[in-house]
């Protein structure tokens, strides 16, 4: 080890770090996307805008009324309300009312599928059903209506002797209106509510938007910086841990901020999470040392730590703004859970693993695994650990040996997952990790209950391997 007086003469050779701000306008990007991802899968943003909006509304709507009540065309009196001010009154009040009975129907629809969703599928998919758009848009108008028709009804006047009446003809023709569009966003919501709860849906809705954070986080073209994991870090000289400051799982990295503080630093910084995984709070994530080899001194260090921990994000579930594997983990809950005992809905697990299947071949023509972020001089200063195919083939695998293999259809599908996979193999990247999986495989099969014929099959399946023209 270096004495202090040495370790302090390199570290005024280096350069400084400057303290935490780095890369602003890029952390404040990812806290909004990831703030936005947030929102969506919660019920309440899009209802409360509809609110404040519908009361604005209802508020300033009947002065447009007074304004235009003399001037307004007899072609154009004829659309619009019609009735005195007792009529408006009832009206309106019949509108509120209804529409508070519709959204305690509605909110209790949407409870119930939830309830049906988690113990059925899997907790996890929870997420997607709270991001429903249909759902949100139409709790807030129902809302809005509500909200709307009670802010109307304090603007109806019934005459007296000291004051005439006022009915806010446009206002409460807009009422109607929306009370109408209500009626039909209803059918459309059961509709589109008894389609979602079927699982072929929510299957499709799982892997469409684990497909689209497949192709965010892996790039279609080829990345000349592609590593094998500990390729740059074998012997761990020189490194020190980056300890976690929250406690969490990490939702996304700034690697561009990360980049311009190890450039700044003169360091070089490994990540040894990946988005997705859980951080404890005084627990190594990361580890740094100068690019050039040998530790950095505590000075550089703590700064560095300080703008590494700026460029992290962490929360306590889960997202898909950079979670390459949390679609891939959905579908294999939905799998594993219907060949629950309590369940046992082997259909339902051979679908899902035909996604899982379909999942994992798309990502067999993209780069995947870990890579190098290099600063403009083309020095590495970031290695970002990202799961490659082999370990998503490993995380399904581990999963699918423990529960598939004791079921005929979900044991054969299991078996083709692997060939497909072999299959668009083109350039045999996979060749050893199916060879393993494939043993691994065949081992199950002899000590699972399937009959011999039909272990035998899969046996032989395995053996032949893809038949290819």
């Amino acid at each position: 080890m270096p004495s202090e007086t040495a370790r302090t003469s390199a570290t005024e050779l280096r350069p400084k770090v400057k303290k935490p701000g780095v890369g602003f306008t890029a952390r404040v990007r990812d806290r909004i996307t990831n703030r936005v991802d947030s929102l969506r899968s919660q019920l309440w943003p899009m209802p409360l805008v509809a609110i404040i909006l519908s009361v604005a509304l209802g508020q300033l709507l009947p002065y447009l009324d007074k304004e235009l009540d003399s001037r307004t065309a007899s072609e154009v009196t004829g659309w619009l309300f019609g009735g005195g001010p007792e009529a408006a009154n009832n009206l309106l009040q019949t509108i509120a009312g209804a529409m508070v009975t519709v959204t305690s129907l509605t909110f209790s629809l949407t409870m119930v599928t939830l309830q049906l969703a988690s113990s059925q599928f899997s907790p996890r998919v929870l997420r997607t059903f709270t991001r429903d758009r249909i759902v949100h848009n139409t709790l807030a108008l129902f809302l809005a209506t509500f909200a709307y028709s009670l802010t109307v009804l304090r603007s109806v006047r019934i005459a007296t002797d000291q004051a005439p009446g006022f009915v806010p003809r446009i206002s409460t023709t807009l009422a109607f209106v929306l009370a109408v569009a209500s009626v039909l966003t209803l059918v459309a919501f059961l509709s589109h509510l008894a389609r979602q709860i079927r699982v072929e849906s929510m299957l499709q809705t799982v892997f469409d938007e684990a497909e689209s954070t497949l192709k965010r986080v892996y790039e279609d073209t080829e990345n000349p910086d592609l590593v094998q994991p500990g390729a740059l870090t074998a012997n761990g000289q020189g490194f020190r841990p980056i300890e976690s400051r929250a406690s969490g799982f990490l939702l996304s990295v700034d690697y561009t901020a990360t980049n311009t503080a190890a450039l700044e630093a003169g360091a070089f910084v490994v990540f040894d999470s990946t988005p997705g995984d859980s951080l404890v709070r005084g627990v190594p994530f990361a580890r740094a040392r100068y690019s050039t080899g040998g530790e950095l001194g505590d000075e550089a260090f703590d700064a560095l730590c300080d703008a590494v921990s700026e460029c992290i994000i962490t929360g306590f579930e889960r997202t898909s703004v950079q979670d390459a594997t949390l679609g891939l983990q959905q579908l294999l809950d939905i799998a594993c859970k219907a060949l629950s005992p309590g369940i046992n809905d082997g259909t339902t697990a051979v679908h899902a693993i035909g996604h899982v299947s379909a999942l994992l071949c798309g990502l067999a023509e993209r780069p995947t695994g870990p890579y190098l972020v290099r600063d403009k001089t083309e020095t590495a200063r970031v290695l970002v650990l990202r799961p490659g195919l082999e370990d998503m083939l490993e995380l399904a695998m581990r999963q699918l040996l423990r529960y598939a293999m004791d079921d005929p259809r979900a044991a054969e599908r299991t078996v083709k997952l692997l060939l497909e996979l072999a299959w668009v193999d083109k350039a045999g990247k996979l060749a050893e990790p199916l060879a393993v999986q494939g043993e691994r495989a065949a081992q199950a099969l002899r000590h699972s209950p399937i009959s011999g014929a039909e272990a035998g099959k899969l046996l032989a399946m395995l053996d032949a391997g893809p038949q290819r023209a």
